[in-house]
């Protein structure tokens, strides 16, 4: 296809508004519409008109089979593929027909479900969400859904945020009443920033922790990392720049709409951000963004890697989750407006969100835990596990007069200048970015930087959609029918800030003195997935899910136990396969360079090169030493892996106990790489790996 004018062929793909309003009867297409922006419920009786329409768009497109494409409870997406042909005749026909469209039927017991759902018990159910629009890939027509057990409970990301959006709605309608506005609709939009490494696929094959966990578990420092500081919006290498425009091209054709890439800080690290959607399409963009970020890396000989933490000692990878409210009429409430200490809504929905992150900073901390974002938290450019908000210069000398009795005087942004005169004019913003900050107010959202860059952003917008939720039904439920609304908004709101206060932090977050005093503000320092996930066991997390209809007990409980048992399946994945590595690769590569040494050594002395005899001795006999302690450190590693406990202990052992280890067996292995010859160890080097992308 020739792809010279973006505008061409940009959303040729997908079955979007424009296609539908062309393809289906004005009638049939009116009610959809009132489905999707209004909330209506889907009626029944058009889907044999839109599955006709969508098929026929769909095998004109080249598609011969459709799928539900669903996103189950292991941060991936699933399809089941069913073709449209039908015998007909002793031939065969292409049919699709509005059952086909509106549910499916995978099978719902090999999914997580943490007993919901028993392996004797397999029926479960995709159910077509007509918010999101359907799309051919590959020859197959996907349709968007969500996936439930044959009991109804939620087995997917998809339905409760979903559930969490219309809750926030909701309440954010209710609250807006109050101030007059009368809108139809709250959405909450999502803009969430990618990063990801780049490595050739020759050196990524030949290492087996990153075949195998996507992260290297061993690996000695480079001589050059990112201290340079040289990687950061570099000029692109070519192989780079024309993976990401033919990945471009591709998420443009799927209508994602890729803005800006970069190159990261770390070498072989990049970025990609798209445009902000609404929370739903924008997780689902993110997961069909995942899925051709690694298929199109391939097709240049490249390994895409998402996880948190690849490489040791330089920058991870995450994913800025940027968060806002905007109303169908196109207001961001989010937006402070040049006067944010006058505009009395706003100060009231950043006083309920501040509350939100305060009371349930623990969800809000687990919503975001795993193995791989454990490794990156607190280093490298991101941000640590204590969640705390940050306000900026404007806002926060705001919050800090209501709080601290202090006067405020307005900051006002103002045009800046380099000091040539022929150089541009440019606006200085009212307040400036903190990038230490788990989540910090950017102009008009919030960014949230805790979530890992493997992850679905879906599970950090349902917890915050949840939790703003009911601060806002709080807030209404003050103040419906208040004698004075102004005064009582009013106090509500500084009364907000002054419960809540703790939370704020408009300062450095890798500070020596920052987790003390944390401490002593009584936040929360949830280190690891074992001591997070948890938080969605106590009873005012639980309530909080409940209460807004996102999630029954039943439901919240069986996902956290889900991610702790992935938790411990991940780290027990990881040592078994360092054990491996030890064992199979670098104790029989060490143990014949010493032999290799010793051959040397008696060389040497044949001929009295004492000198050398010397050296050679003391390397062998260092090496030696060091491969005991490594075969000590695997033996006391692998005992730790065998044995089987409940869920929470399993998680608790291989944070406090196995990791440990890990670190112990790596630190050995690391030295012994210092000293051993580039060709004699087993695999690639860090230098190999990050460097090796011209």
């Amino acid at each position: 296809m020739e792809k010279s004018n973006v505008t061409d062929y940009f959303a040729t793909n997908v079955f979007n508004d424009e296609v539908m309003k062309n393809a289906l009867p004005k009638e049939v297409y009116r009610s959809l519409k009132k489905t999707v922006e209004e909330g209506a419920p889907l009626d029944g009786s058009i889907a044999s008109a839109v599955a006709n329409a969508m098929k026929d768009w769909a095998v004109g497109k080249g598609a011969t089979h459709y799928t539900h494409w669903f996103q189950p409870l292991t941060n991936l997406t699933a399809e089941k593929h069913d073709s449209f042909l039908e015998p007909c005749g002793g031939k065969a026909i292409m049919r699709f027909t509005g059952k086909e469209l509106i549910v499916g039927e995978p099978d719902a017991s090999s999914f997580p479900s943490d007993g919901m759902r028993k392996t004797c018990a397999a029926r479960g159910y995709t159910a077509w969400d007509p918010t999101s629009f359907a799309f051919v890939k590959e020859g197959t027509l996907c349709i968007p859904t969500v996936f439930v057990s044959y009991t109804g409970e939620t087995l997917d990301k998809k339905a409760p945020l979903l559930k969490s959006m219309a809750a926030l709605d909701k309440a954010a309608r209710r609250l807006l009443k109050l101030f007059g506005i009368d809108c139809k609709k709250v959405e909450t939009t999502v803009g969430p920033e990618q990063e990801y490494f780049l490595i050739d696929e020759e050196v990524f094959f030949r290492r087996k922790d990153l075949v195998l966990t996507g992260r290297t578990l061993v690996g000695a420092a480079p001589p050059r990392g990112q201290e340079m500081d040289d990687h950061y919006f570099g000029a692109l290498k070519t192989r780079i720049s024309a993976y990401m425009r033919d990945l471009d091209e591709t998420l443009w054709a799927y209508g994602v709409c890729a803005k800006s890439e970069h190159n990261e800080v770390a070498p072989a690290q990049h970025e990609l951000a798209p445009v902000f959607t609404t929370a739903n399409i924008a997780s689902d963009a993110n997961q069909l963004t995942m899925e051709l970020m690694k298929k199109t890396a391939r097709k240049h000989h490249l390994v895409c890697l998402l996880h948190e933490k690849p490489f040791n000692g330089v920058n991870g990878s995450g994913k800025h989750n940027n968060w806002s409210l905007t109303t169908d009429t196109g207001v961001n409430l989010l937006d402070p407006g040049d006067s944010p200490e006058k505009d009395a809504r706003f100060m009231l929905l950043l006083a309920c969100i501040l509350a939100a992150v305060d009371k349930y900073q623990g969800i809000l901390r687990a919503s975001v835990a795993s193995a791989g974002n454990d490794c990156r938290l607190g280093a490298d450019e991101a941000p640590p596990a204590i969640v705390s908000v940050y306000l900026g210069d404007q806002l926060g000398a705001i919050v800090d007069s209501i709080v601290l009795g202090r006067e405020y005087v307005p900051k006002k942004a103002v045009p800046g200048s380099i000091g040539v005169p022929s150089s541009p004019i440019f606006p200085i913003d009212a307040t400036d970015r903190n990038r230490t900050s788990p989540f910090a107010f950017t102009g008009n959202k919030f960014e949230f930087r805790m979530v890992g860059s493997s992850a679905s952003v879906a599970d950090a917008n349902i917890v915050l959609n949840t939790i703003a939720a009911d601060a806002f039904s709080d807030a209404a439920d003050a103040l419906t029918g208040a004698e004075n609304f102004e005064d009582a908004c009013k106090n509500y709101t500084y009364a907000l800030l002054k419960r809540h206060y703790r939370i704020v932090f408009n300062y450095n977050g890798y500070g020596p003195d920052w987790e003390e005093e944390a401490k002593n503000r009584g936040l929360l320092n949830l280190k690891t997935t074992a001591d997070a996930v948890p938080e969605f066991f106590r009873r005012e997390n639980i309530e909080v899910f409940t209460r807004q209809g996102v999630f029954t007990e039943k439901e919240l409980v069986a996902r956290a136990d889900i991610a702790l048992e992935y938790y411990a399946k991940a780290v027990k994945i990881e040592a078994r396969t360092l054990v491996s590595m030890m064992r199979q690769e670098v104790c029989p590569a060490v143990a014949n360079y010493i032999a290799a040494l010793c051959t040397a050594v008696a060389a040497k002395r044949a001929v009295s090169d004492k000198i050398a005899c010397r050296c050679d001795v003391s390397l062998a006999e260092k090496l030696s030493s060091m491969q005991e302690e490594l075969s000590s450190a695997v033996d006391a590693l692998e005992a730790e892996l065998s044995g089987k406990e409940e869920k929470l202990a399993a998680a608790q052992k291989a944070a406090r106990t196995v990791i440990p280890r890990m670190a112990a067996v790596r630190e050995l292995c690391d030295g012994l790489e210092r000293l051993c010859p580039s060709d004699v160890w087993p695999f690639p080097s860090y230098t190999d790996i990050l460097y090796s992308v011209k």
